[in-house]
Formats: C-alpha cells, sequence, structure tokens
C-alpha cells in the first residue's frame, strides 16, 4: 500500500510510529516524558551576511524520528508528484536512484515543474543555478526568519487541510508535535526543511504564476526565491529600483505577506548581465559555477596541505587550522559542479587530446585519464590520492572488487575479536568500528585516480605509485595501503610486475621474489604500498577468494541457487559471485563460518605490523 493512503487512514499514534519505523512506546517517551530542552542542543553559527544563526539540533531518539518523519514525507511527495506528473523526467524508475542531477528535459511532455530545490530528492544549488542560466537580469530575495514562520498552528493546520494529506487531526496533532520546537520549525531539525516546502508550495504556485505572466523564471531554495528576465529591464511590476532603493512590486508583496511572510529587504538586489549574477552561491552567467575567488581559496589551501601536511583558514579575521574534511566536501562540491558541466555540454574532442589519446591507445595505456584533466579535476585527484593513500586516518585495503569488499568486511566483523588491529569490538560501552578503510570503487575513481575494479587497473596503480606518492612533501603519519588479490591467473601480470620491481621485497625474506613471489605471505611494494595474495591451498598453485569458504556456507541457497562447491561449480546456472556476497554471505554473516578467511586476514594484519615497525 502506498504510504500517502496509509498515512491518510490512521488515527493514533501507535500506527504512526509504526509508519515511521519506532517502537510506539519510544515516540511516547521522546514526546511525552522527555522534557524538550533536553532534547536539543543550541549553538550558533555565523552567517555570511554578518551576525549569527541559532541551530536547534535534535538529539538521541527525536532525532531519529525526524529523520523519519522527514523520509516518510519525502516519500509521499514523490507519490504525488508521480500522481500529477506521470510522464515526467522525475517520475521514471531509472531516475528514482539516480546520482545525476537533471532540470531540463526532452520535451514539455516530460517536464516537472522545478519550484522548490532545497532539501528535495534530486535537487540542489545546482539544479536551482540552472533554472536562471544567462540571463539579462537576476532578482534575488531573501524572506526574512523563514523557519520561524511556522508556528504549531500552521503545522498541524497545513496535513489537516491540505488537500494531498487531510490527516486525522490527531495525527496532524502529532506531527507538530514531532517537528516543532518552542512553538517553532526549528533549524537543524532534519524534517524542517521537508515541512517547509510542503507548506510553503502554494506560495511557490502563486509566484511561478505571476513570473509567468511578465516572462520571467521563477525558483526558491529554503527561503531564497529567485527571478530571472530575458528582458533588457526587469519588469518593473514585480521589481523596480528607485534612486538606489528597490521597490516591490504590489502584486509580489501582497503573495508573500499573504502566505505569512515579509521581505528582507538588506538581501534584495537585481544583478544584470554585464556583472557577476549569483544565485544561491553559485555564478549564472554562462554556467554554473563557483567564484573565483572560492576556488583559489580552495587551491591554495590544498598547495599547503600536500606541502605542510596542513593549512589555515580565515575566518572573520582569525586564522585557524583547517578541516581535512570540510576541505574535502568543498572540493567534492566542485568537482560535482565540472563533472555536471561535462555532462551538458559536447564540444567536439581537442584536436591534442585526441593525439594523446590515439598514442596512448597505441601503447596499450587506453585507461589513462590524467591528460583530460582540468585544472580543478588535477587539483582534486591529488587531494584524493593524499587522502585515501599519503596520509590516511588508518590502513586502506584495495581489492579487485565490490564482493570481495564485502567478504573481508563481513570477515572481519565476525572474527573482530581476534584481529584487534582490523576492527574494535563491540561491547556494552562501544560500538564495533572498523581500523581499516576499503575503497569502493565509483566511476569517479575510474576517471580521477585511474582506479577501478580488476587487476588491470591495480597493475596501473602500482606501477604508478611511486610516481604519485612523491609528489608530496609532507611529513605525515602515514598507514599502509594493502592491494588484496587472487592467487590465480586474474592478476598474473600484476604479480609478474611487482615480482621485477627493485624496490620489491617479500616476506618471508627466505624466499625469493621472483620465483615465490605466490608462497609469499605479502610482499612490501614501495614507500607505504603492500600486496597480498589469497594463500595457496595444500596441493594447489592457484587459489581465489571463494575458495576459502566452507561447502555448507558455498551451498547455502538463495532464489533457488547456490554458489555451489570448488569442484561442481557452473558459472551458467550457478549463483553469481555478486548475489553470493550480497545475499548469502554479508546478508547471512551471522551463520557463516569465516575460519577460513583468517589466514587471508592474518596476512593483512601481518603486513600493517610491518609497516608499524621502527624506521
Amino acid at each position: 500500500m502506498r504510504k500517502l493512503q496509509t498515512l491518510r487512514q490512521i488515527s493514533t499514534k501507535p500506527e504512526l510510529a509504526n509508519l515511521l519505523g519506532v517502537k510506539p512506546s519510544i515516540l511516547t517517551y521522546a514526546l511525552y516524558v522527555t522534557k524538550p530542552e533536553k532534547q536539543y542542543i543550541q549553538f550558533k553559527i555565523p552567517k555570511k551576511s554578518g551576525g549569527e544563526r541559532i541551530i536547534n539540533a535534535p538529539t538521541g531518539k527525536l532525532k531519529t524520528i525526524q529523520s523519519a518523519l522527514s523520509n516518510l514525507l519525502l516519500d509521499c511527495l514523490d507519490e504525488i508528484n508521480q500522481e500529477k506528473y506521470p510522464k515526467s523526467e522525475f517520475s521514471k524508475q531509472s531516475v528514482k536512484y539516480s546520482k545525476i542531477l537533471k532540470v531540463r528535459c526532452g520535451g514539455a511532455r516530460s517536464k516537472q515543474p522545478s519550484l522548490s530545490h532545497g532539501f528535495e530528492r534530486r535537487r540542489s544549488i545546482i539544479t536551482n543555478a540552472l533554472m536562471h542560466l544567462g540571463k539579462k537580469n537576476v532578482l534575488n530575495i531573501d524572506l526574512e526568519n523563514f523557519f520561524g514562520s511556522f508556528n504549531f498552528g500552521r503545522v498541524r493546520g497545513f496535513f489537516i487541510k491540505n488537500e494531498n494529506f487531510k490527516l486525522d487531526p490527531k495525527i496532524s496533532t502529532v506531527i507538530a508535535q514531532i517537528a516543532c520546537y518552542n512553538n517553532e520549525l526549528p533549524q537543524g531539525s532534519p524534517c524542517s526543511p521537508v515541512i517547509t516546502n510542503l507548506i510553503t508550495h502554494t506560495l511557490d504556485i502563486r509566484l511561478a504564476s505571476l513570473a509567468e505572466i511578465h516572462s520571467c523564471t521563477y525558483s526558491r531554495y529554503a527561503d531564497d526565491i529567485t527571478f530571472s528576465s530575458r528582458e533588457k529591464i526587469f519588469p518593473t511590476k514585480i521589481m523596480r529600483e528607485d534612486s538606489g532603493n528597490y521597490v516591490v512590486g504590489k502584486k509580489l508583496r501582497s503573495e508573500i505577506s499573504r502566505s505569512g511572510f515579509s521581505i528582507n529587504h538588506k538581501k534584495t538586489r537585481i544583478q544584470f548581465k554585464d556583472s557577476r549574477q549569483d544565485v544561491t552561491g553559485l555564478i549564472v552567467n554562462n554556467k554554473p559555477n563557483t567564484k573565483r575567488e572560492y576556488w583559489r581559496t580552495v587551491r591554495a589551501q590544498c598547495n599547503s596541505l600536500f606541502k605542510n601536511g596542513s593549512f589555515t583558514v580565515n575566518s572573520n579575521g582569525k586564522v585557524s587550522i583547517g578541516n581535512v574534511n570540510r576541505l574535502a566536501g568543498q572540493l567534492n562540491f566542485i568537482d560535482q559542479l565540472d563533472h555536471y558541466n561535462r555532462l551538458r555540454q559536447k564540444p567536439p574532442l581537442d584536436p591534442n587530446y585526441q593525439w594523446k589519446r590515439d598514442a596512448l591507445a597505441h601503447q596499450n595505456k587506453n585507461k589513462q585519464k590524467k591528460h583530460l584533466f582540468s585544472g580543478r579535476e588535477k587539483t582534486y585527484s591529488e587531494f584524493i590520492f593524499y587522502r585515501l593513500f599519503y596520509s590516511a586516518d588508518k590502513p586502506t585495503i584495495l581489492t579487485e572488487g565490490k564482493t570481495d569488499n564485502l567478504y573481508l568486511k563481513s570477515a572481519i566483523n565476525i572474527l573482530s575479536g581476534y584481529y584487534p588491529k582490523l576492527a574494535k569490538t563491540k561491547t556494552a560501552k562501544t560500538p564495533y568500528e572498523l581500523s581499516v578503510q576499503f575503497l569502493n570503487y565509483s566511476a569517479r575513481t575510474k576517471f580521477l585516480l585511474e582506479l577501478h575494479g580488476g587487476a588491470d587497473y591495480l597493475k596501473d596503480f602500482i606501477k604508478n605509485y611511486s610516481h604519485n606518492f612523491d609528489r608530496y612533501k609532507a611529513l605525515t603519519n602515514q598507514h599502509p595501503v594493502i592491494i588484496v588479490v587472487d592467487n590465480d591467473d586474474g592478476p598474473k601480470e600484476l604479480i609478474n610486475a611487482v615480482s621485477k620491481m627493485g624496490s620489491a621485497k617479500i616476506f618471508p625474506t627466505s624466499l625469493t621474489i621472483k620465483s615465490d613471489i605466490r608462497k609469499s605471505d605479502f610482499i612490501h611494494v614501495t614507500h607505504n604500498l603492500y600486496l597480498v595474495m589469497t594463500p595457496l591451498l595444500a596441493g594447489e598453485t592457484k587459489s581465489d577468494i571463494e575458495a576459502f569458504f566452507t561447502d555448507a556456507d558455498r551451498l547455502k541457497q538463495h532464489n533457488g541457487k547456490c554458489f555451489n562447491t570448488k569442484k561442481n561449480r557452473k558459472d551458467e546456472i550457478n549463483l553469481s559471485k555478486d548475489s553470493f556476497a550480497n545475499h548469502i554471505i554479508s546478508a547471512q554473516k551471522t551463520t557463516i563460518n569465516f575460519d577460513g578467511l583468517k589466514p587471508i586476514l592474518d596476512r593483512i594484519t601481518m603486513a600493517i605490523e610491518h609497516h608499524n615497525l621502527p624506521k
């Protein structure tokens, strides 16, 4: 049954709790037993325009409940849009889990109004900015005390009266109790933005209609409202400038006031085409982009990090040591813009790139992408390498693919008591925590690091490791980077390449690397890079990681199929490696016998211990 239909039909707190996925007793305790002042942490953050913003962030059980309410309301909104716009781009099943942001659709029949872009699925400040690209005039308006404009009664009344919801008054009351604090929607709550968007949708419709009358484009991101126009003079009935002051049009002022808001005149401005136009912090003159000074600051911080191991930030005249996690977020955001702009444009391939690509293809180096990097992508690539490999917070493990990641993660989880260097065992006071990190391959790691699943990518990664490593001068605490591969023909070229590297050292040292590499416990390749192969089983010259599971576990069934014993396995009729890893090993890990994988975990531990030896 659809969630919106279920929400309309329920009338009791236990029913709402079940729909939210929490126990009724927990909902009752959070709303009626715990005092509100104990459920929120209040702190202040500086505003870009000066002053401070008060944040009331929920904690514990209330935060969990509010997050569940947010997801429920977003599911309901998806169902509403699916019903209203069945042929829209966003109603397609293929887009449901898409990470690529889209606004402009192929034809009018597939378009879905893009009015609100803040805190909505598949919307962002990027999609908001795209609405206003290449316009002659851009008007920005800020709504004053936005979250404080939604009190308890307004929230409750919306869910009772709104045509899409029409909830039972008791359920509407409980939703308002979950969402409100001090008789308003608090900034910092996971469900506040979703509820504000739902309530403000009526204003969006009215202002979009006003924009259409005057040949403008309208969008809103939380409390930031934007109108843009291709006309030489911005429509004076929406906003006009008089002696340096902005005069709000009668209809616009009326609609905003009618919806219970007021305009912050200090943030009202019209930006012309010959000036820098920005929408929610992004430049929109030609393409969505960050401000130049933003990128220059990020680039300088990266250069300092690579050279010194740290960087500084200047906030309101105060200089302090920068946070690497925050820098990572800034770089990731810039990369989202660059990646999205790459997807949008289709220019002819640069002749120099074409020549380079052909030359690399001739040398069987098709996977190399660095010649395609922009300056920003080059910096981001170097940052990712620095953070994952040169100066990681914990040992990094690379495998041949996501199934091997699942095998090892599951084994470490169950056997954590035997391997304190790989994970912290869960206790009554502390949660389970991995002490190593696994690299999850993606399209961006493939492009930016030239690294993806498969032995060929890992071979090139090893060959180029010293060159990439030596770019950095920072003296930092380094952890090992451990590549784990099957000891069979798959990574044959990788193993042969390592055996010929002058820097590589085999362990135990009694073995000879060129002839005995497959018998090794581990190989110290260079710097902090190690290679671990699956052990050879008695009487065999090859092995893969699946061979270390018991026949009983390999015969466990999913959808009528099993992975099968090593002797009887047939790829065309048996369970795939992906299904075996996800539906048997990971999903049923508490019933799996992982003792066979101990020799592999032993070798990973030995590599970590070797790296930790005094140099």
